[in-house]
């Protein structure tokens, strides 16, 4: 014999799995059985075997299974009288049949087992280029998600801080997947060397501004204008004050900066 079984799992629930001298004889006959027609010579005699069956002897069988003959015989009488198998006797052996073999050991099951692998296994690729979990894509894409864990709480305050902010600018505004974002924060912290505290500045900035809180819609565009928008935050904070202690405010929309930033101040 060669190759290897199937084992279905609703064999869980059965009584066979809750007792484990049946159990091990079941497994024995799975095991012993042909997966194809096969003519086995016993003595004198031919054998025509059909898949499912194989040739019984409760002598061997109890050597091969280290149990007293009595006790095979009882579990075999058992299996027996549950359905499980069939015994065909003979003056020397007994032919026993696997009840339902086809249907669980059958090429055409495999098959489908196989395919179904396949599937589960694209799928498992499809999910693991979008979650972010293919380390090489990673080195090669710097907005490549990581495992939920990879960021930290920080990183995911910032995001959903700039999604609060584009939400008050827009109410319609669709949540966006804020864990990519938290990872672009973690990203500009990490390799572009910008601080918590600076990005936060810059969210809330750009949010007040008549122009830039139209076209920074997500944390990989914010990214991108890092450095241009914060040469222009600092211009405006310089020429910002006037003669006279008042604001210019030509270039930002309604709302209070200063305030703003005293609100969502992380600490960080």
């Amino acid at each position: 014999m060669y190759g290897w079984i199937k084992l279905h799992r609703k064999l869980l629930s059965s009584n066979i799995f809750q007792n484990e001298k049946l159990l091990k004889i079941f497994v024995y006959c799975l095991m012993k059985a042909t997966h194809t027609e096969y003519q086995q010579i016993v003595g004198k005699q031919k054998v025509d075997l059909k898949p499912g069956q194989f040739v019984f002897g409760r002598r061997k069988a109890a050597l091969e299974l280290d149990m007293k003959e009595s006790t095979v015989r009882d579990y075999i009488k058992t299996l027996k009288d549950d359905n499980v198998i069939t015994i065909t006797p003979t003056n020397k052996f007994s032919v026993i049949t696997i009840v339902n073999w086809e249907f669980y050991q059958s090429k055409e099951d495999d098959d489908r087992q196989q395919n179904d692998s396949r599937m589960t296994a694209k799928g498992q690729q499809n999910d693991t280029y979008k979650n972010g979990k293919n380390g090489e894509n990673e080195k090669n894409k710097d907005n490549t998600l990581r495992s939920k864990l990879k960021f930290e709480t920080h990183h995911m305050k910032l995001a959903e801080l700039l999604f609060k902010k584009i939400k008050e600018n827009n109410p319609s505004a669709q949540e966006p997947n804020l864990e990519s974002w938290a990872n672009t924060f973690r990203l500009m912290m990490e390799r572009d060397k910008r601080t918590g505290k600076d990005i936060q500045d810059l969210i809330i900035w750009s949010q007040s501004h008549h122009f830039w809180y139209k076209n920074i819609l997500s944390a990989d565009k914010l990214r991108k204008q890092f450095d241009r928008l914060q040469l222009e935050m600092r211009d405006e904070t310089q020429f910002k004050v006037i003669k006279g202690g008042k604001k210019n405010e030509t270039t930002s929309r309604p709302g209070d900066h200063e305030q703003n930033h005293e609100r969502y101040d992380f600490g960080f």
